[in-house]
């Protein structure tokens, strides 16, 4: 899955670990996503898009073959 949360993250000027506050997740866990290593579970994923105000598919995307 392809994600673009560092972009989102860029828009509002804010780091990992203050994202990984306002949604209550480890600042580990927002790098991993950032690195395509986690896939967020469906809950996470709305945290995010809520917080960014944003709907799920513009921070998240599948990929060709999944």
């Amino acid at each position: 899955m392809k994600n673009y949360l560092k972009v989102e993250r860029a828009k509002k000027d804010i780091t990992q670990a203050t994202l990984a506050e306002k949604i209550g997740v480890s600042r580990q866990t927002i790098n991993a996503i950032e690195k395509g290593k986690f896939v967020p579970s469906t809950l996470l994923a709305l945290k995010m898009a809520r917080y960014f105000k944003t709907p799920v598919g513009d921070i998240f995307e599948l990929e060709e073959g999944e």
